[in-house]
């Protein structure tokens, strides 16, 4: 019998969910649930621990963050909303105890900034918008008071996140970290393409890769694939099914570890990326000081902002994806046709391997 794993909801949903019943509270009286929604279109009801008015225009809720079956180090962490009313009709959100504060460049949120991404804070906002009533505004505060403590257990320090978690998510859910189960889950995708009589199919590595294809590439939904970080599994895959040609699309963070060979691309599998972007950029001309700072890079996003800075990133990357092209060809044993194009996370294409860069075969999938 299937054994089906429960999904859960990212620190972004959990502190949206907190922020629409502090509003609740603030306008009306306590809930102790909360309907919001998600980047995704799906509407989802979240369980508020706790939540009371304050002053008369002042009120906070708690929620507990459930991550389902993900392993994940901020299951069960609380996150509070402190919601005061306005009148200017603004939405402002801050971070407060507990919350992370940026300290290195190459993430989604400045310097000196409270760690929460973009996606989660608009959620949040879109989240109290449907709770505030009309030409009302609110100031908006989100702490973890646990989060000083549950961050050591994540990679936060090193990214440059110092003094607490970050509140993320680009889709509002969590999905379970079951390696068999997620790896099961991925296959039908390509059932799904070649029964739309797809010839070429586009892997990407996620939701930030779909997202590019469809609206950079004009890539039908059906002929996506999304491979998660296992890239050799889904490609071995597609050579069972008889797959013809694969474009491989991606973030430069995930596809440069396909170079080093390294085709699971979870961060606790291998992670190469640093060095394989520096190695390559002194393979393109990168002087001895320039490769320093590449290796140093926090992220490969500003590894990819020196490059470019130093007129060296298209050379880089395409090199790169050269290189991917034939590592991945390889794996396949040549019995699918490859092409890789490497993007920047708004879409920016960074690099290609020559049989993208010539033919653009994402033009004509059937």
């Amino acid at each position: 019998m299937a054994r089906f794993l429960k999904y859960g909801i990212t620190t972004g949903a959990t502190a949206a969910a907190a922020a629409k019943a502090a509003t609740i509270a603030a306008t009306t009286q306590p809930v102790d649930r909360v309907v919001i929604p998600t980047p995704i279109g799906l509407r989802f009801e979240v369980p508020i621990k706790s939540s009371r008015k304050l002053t008369e225009d002042t009120a906070e809720a708690t929620t507990v963050k459930d991550a389902g079956q993900d392993i994940d180090a901020t299951d069960k962490m609380e996150i509070t909303a402190t919601v005061k009313l306005t009148n200017d009709g603004k939405i402002t959100i801050k971070s407060g105890e507990g919350i992370g504060t940026v300290t290195k460049a190459g993430l989604q949120v400045a310097i000196g900034e409270g760690a929460i991404n973009p996606v989660p804070k608009a959620m949040i906002t879109e989240a109290i918008q449907e709770a505030l009533p009309p030409n009302r505004g609110a100031d908006v505060l989100i702490t973890a008071p646990e989060g000083a403590n549950i961050t050591k257990k994540t990679m936060n320090d090193k990214l440059g996140i110092r003094g607490g978690v970050s509140i993320l998510g680009t889709t509002g859910i969590v999905k379970p970290y079951s390696l068999e189960a997620c790896r099961r889950s991925l296959v039908p995708q390509i059932d799904v393409a070649l029964a739309h009589g797809y010839k070429r199919i586009l892997c990407v590595p996620g939701n930030i890769g779909e997202r590019i294809a469809k609206e950079k590439f004009g890539v039908p939904e059906d002929a996506i694939v999304q491979t998660g970080d296992f890239v050799g599994y889904m490609l071995d895959k597609a050579v069972d099914k008889n797959v013809k040609e694969i474009i491989l699309l991606g973030h430069s963070g995930k596809l440069v570890k396909l170079a080093a060979n390294i085709f699971n691309t979870h961060h606790k599998v291998g992670d190469s990326r640093n060095e394989v972007i520096a190695a390559y950029a002194g393979a393109v001309g990168a002087d001895q000081k320039l490769v320093n700072e590449l290796l140093e890079a926090n992220t490969s996003d500003e590894a990819t902002a020196i490059l470019q800075t130093a007129n060296l990133a298209e050379a880089t990357y395409d090199r790169i994806a050269e290189r991917i092209h034939q590592r991945v060809s390889d794996r396949v044993e040549n019995k699918i046709k490859i092409s890789i194009v490497i993007v920047a996370m708004d879409g920016r294409v960074l690099g290609m391997d020559t049989n993208a860069r010539c033919n653009k075969p994402w033009q004509n999938l059937t």
